[in-house]
C-alpha cells in the first residue's frame, strides 16, 4: 500500500496493535499506539487483587501456524511466555490431555502486551474520542485534548467502538466495508476474581475447561504459577454474561461463586476478597474471514483485531501482522 514509510496512529494497546506497530516502527514508520486503560494488553489482563495475581481475561493460548510459532519461540527465548499444560480439567474435574501445549504469560498474560510495547510510543490512558481527516492525514483527538496525526490510521478496538470512533469525525465508510464491519458480533464475559485464604479446589493442572451455563471457565492462578496468593478465576457463560452483565459486583460475585461451588463441590478455602471484570466484546461469535480490513486508501484506514481472521490469541496476532502487512505492501 505504501512505497516509503509513514506514520501511523494506532488505537487499542492489545496484541494486534502492538504487533503491528512493531512491524511498521521496524520499516521505518513512525507510530504512535494510544489506549484508553491504565495499561496496556486488552484482554489479555492480569489484576492484583490483595496479595494474588489474577489472569482475568483471556486465560492461555495456543500455537498453530508457522508464522505465530515463530514469535512464540521469540518470547520464550525472552522469558515472557512459557508453557502452562497440554490438557485441562473437564466440566466433571477429569484432567484431559491431548499433548497440545496451552502457553501463558510468565508472570500473567499481560507479561506479553507488556514485552511488545517496550520501545514503543504507547501512550495509556488516553481515550480517543474523534477521528478525522485534516489535510489528507489522519487525525485522532483525546479526551483529553492530544492530538496525534498520521499518514494511516488502524482500529484494533472491538468493532462497535471502532465504528463508533470512525463516523465521530464524519468519516463515510465504503458501503461494503460498513455491511462486513456490522455482521461482527460479540458475547460477554462477566469474570469473578476470588482470594482465597488457602488452597482451593481447582484440580490440577489449575484450569476447568466448562464451555457450557451458567459457568464456562474456573482456573486457579496458584496452580498456574502466576501468583503466590491462591486465588480462583472465574468466567460466566455468555448467555448467563448477557443476562446480568449491569448487575453491582456484589451480586455478580455472589452467584458466580456458588456456581463454582457447586461445580467444585466447595471452593476449598474461604474468599478473603473479590474483585470483578465485565468484559463486553469477550467471545467474538461472527468473526471478519479476513485478518483484517482496509476500508479506506487515501489515506489509508485499516480495521484489526481478534474478530478478524483465525479465532483467539493467535488470530489476534496475525491480524495486527495482516494489518502491517497491508500497509507496507507485503505480500504473504
Amino acid at each position: 500500500m505504501a512505497s516509503e514509510p509513514g506514520t501511523c496512529v494506532i488505537t487499542g494497546a492489545g496484541i494486534s496493535g502492538l504487533l503491528a506497530a512493531r512491524e511498521l516502527r521496524n520499516a521505518g514508520w513512525g507510530v504512535t499506539v494510544l489506549d484508553k486503560d491504565r495499561g496496556v494488553g486488552g484482554r489479555m489482563a492480569t489484576r492484583r487483587v490483595g496479595a494474588g495475581t489474577f489472569d482475568h481475561g483471556a486465560q492461555f493460548f495456543t500455537v498453530r501456524g508457522e508464522r505465530f510459532e515463530a514469535l512464540v519461540e521469540e518470547w520464550r527465548k525472552d522469558g515472557v511466555v512459557r508453557e502452562w499444560t497440554r490438557g485441562f480439567a473437564d466440566a466433571e474435574g477429569k484432567r484431559n490431555e491431548d499433548g497440545h501445549p496451552r502457553y501463558r504469560g510468565a508472570e500473567g498474560m499481560t507479561s506479553i502486551p507488556q514485552h511488545l510495547a517496550s520501545g514503543l510510543d504507547v501512550r495509556t490512558g488516553e481515550r480517543v474520542v474523534r477521528v478525522e481527516i485534516r489535510d489528507g492525514v489522519w487525525e485522532a483527538t483525546c479526551e483529553s485534548g492530544t492530538t496525534v496525526h498520521g499518514t494511516a490510521l488502524l482500529l484494533t478496538a472491538p468493532v462497535p467502538q471502532s465504528l463508533e470512533l470512525v463516523e465521530s469525525g464524519g468519516f463515510t465508510l465504503p458501503a461494503d466495508a460498513g455491511r462486513q464491519l456490522r455482521e461482527i458480533a460479540y458475547d460477554p464475559c462477566v469474570a469473578v476474581m476470588a482470594l482465597l485464604d488457602g488452597p482451593g479446589a481447582v484440580p490440577e493442572p489449575g484450569g476447568m475447561q466448562i464451555r457450557g451455563e451458567p459457568l464456562d471457565w474456573i482456573s486457579d492462578n496458584q496452580r498456574k504459577g502466576i501468583s503466590e496468593a491462591p486465588g480462583m478465576t472465574i468466567h460466566a457463560g455468555p448467555q448467563w454474561s448477557r443476562e446480568h452483565f449491569d448487575e453491582d459486583d456484589d451480586s455478580l460475585s455472589r452467584a458466580v461463586l456458588s456456581f463454582a461451588e457447586e461445580r467444585l463441590g466447595g471452593l476449598g478455602a474461604k474468599v478473603i476478597e473479590t474483585s470483578v471484570a465485565r468484559w463486553r466484546y469477550s467471545w467474538v461469535t461472527s468473526p471478519h474471514e479476513d485478518s483484517c480490513l482496509v476500508a479506506g486508501d487515501d489515506p489509508p484506514l485499516l480495521f484489526a483485531g481478534d474478530a478478524f481472521g483465525p479465532a483467539k490469541v493467535e488470530g489476534a496476532a496475525l491480524s495486527g501482522l495482516a494489518a502491517a502487512d497491508a500497509l507496507l505492501g507485503r505480500v504473504t
